[in-house]
């Protein structure tokens, strides 16, 4: 039997971008259910999974509905031991299950003033005092992790996790809008989002489009890319 998760759009939700990786980088039976995030029909389609009315949400096989990414993120690594979602050291997992629950509570600027996008990078965007603050704060967590760690590139904690899965839309803000990081967290940035998962999901959401775009920037913009 398989995990039923529930997703919004795959251009600009980075919480459902979380909750589709959680199942499919760790290789669990899933289906996926698309909810209306932006035609105004997500509560209705949300209702018979109350109290949940957020996406991502989870069904368990046996029925039970899980929502907030955390939540989901525990109750999988929880029920699956042996699939790797977090790190198997025990000072590596208490670090990545810190940066996780900081990336859930934290970086209300980054993450208001740009929004998650996998349409194109934006020109010439500048960067508040405030969002350089959250950005400063996320390379001092990637620094702390990777000390814990001891590697000095790649995944956070050496063999992919849920670090990874909560910061790879974090990543897509840092691309998308040319924001200014170290190139070490430009690189890992685009490991994350050169993984084929994430590919496939920018592909699928090209399959949608809206008018007007979402969140849009009068910006000059050029195609995605990761060069």
């Amino acid at each position: 039997m398989a995990y039923e998760i529930y997703i919004g759009d795959r251009m600009y939700s980075s919480w459902s971008l979380r909750g589709w990786l959680m199942l499919e980088k760790f290789s669990l039976p899933h289906t996926v259910h698309m909810v209306g995030l932006y035609s105004g029909t997500m509560a209705q389609e949300m209702a018979h999974l109350t109290p949940a009315r957020l996406v991502p949400a989870l069904r368990t096989p046996e029925g039970l509905v899980v929502g907030e990414s955390l939540a989901i993120a525990e109750t999988l690594a929880e029920r699956h031991p042996d699939a790797g979602l977090w790190p198997a050291d025990p000072a590596q997992r208490a670090t990545a299950r810190w940066l996780a629950a900081e990336m859930v509570g934290g970086f209300s600027a980054l993450r208001g003033e740009c929004p998650m996008q996998l349409a194109h990078i934006y020109e010439g965007f500048e960067v508040s005092r405030e969002v350089k603050a959250d950005l400063d704060r996320i390379e001092a967590l990637f620094a702390h992790a990777r000390k814990i760690s001891g590697l000095g590139s790649g995944y956070l904690f050496g063999e992919y996790s849920l670090a990874d899965v909560f910061y790879t839309p974090v990543a897509a803000r840092i691309v998308g809008y040319g924001l200014p990081v170290s190139a070490e967290t430009r690189a890992y940035c685009k490991l994350l989002l050169s993984d084929p998962a994430v590919l496939h999901w920018q592909t699928l959401a090209q399959e949608v489009s809206y008018d007007p775009e979402p969140y849009a920037m009068d910006l000059p913009k050029r195609p995605w890319s990761l060069d």
